[in-house]
């Protein structure tokens, strides 16, 4: 190989050098939100699952002992007791736990 080609080859691979940096940085910034965002997501529905699960012993209790009951079992769970409503044998009641709501329903069986 001639001095004159190293040179040349020098003097491109001097161009090329840090071009990849970019492309890395921005690759990494996508793949932060993209954690961020499945973070969120799954925070989301784990509330969802808390306020739908203190609606189920919310509506047990209701069924079993009155509304007086469920509002303590609401309060123990630490959610918001929305409605309460008896309809015979059968409860039904909406909780809310921060911006989510749930509802449930049980039936008292002698």
């Amino acid at each position: 190989m001639e001095p004159r080609d190293q040179a040349n080859r020098r003097k491109a691979n001097g161009r090329d050098a840090g071009q990849i940096l970019p492309l890395v940085a921005v690759a990494l910034l996508v793949v932060a939100l993209m954690g961020l965002l499945v973070v969120r997501l799954g925070m989301q529905v784990d509330r969802r699952a808390q306020a739908q699960s203190a609606a189920d012993a919310v509506a047990l209790a209701g069924a079993v002992e009155g509304e007086d009951r469920a509002g303590s079992v609401a309060e123990a769970n630490g959610v918001v007791l929305e409605s309460f409503e008896a309809r015979g044998y059968e409860v039904e009641v909406v909780v809310r736990l921060g911006d989510e709501r749930a509802t449930a329903r049980a039936r008292r069986q002698w």
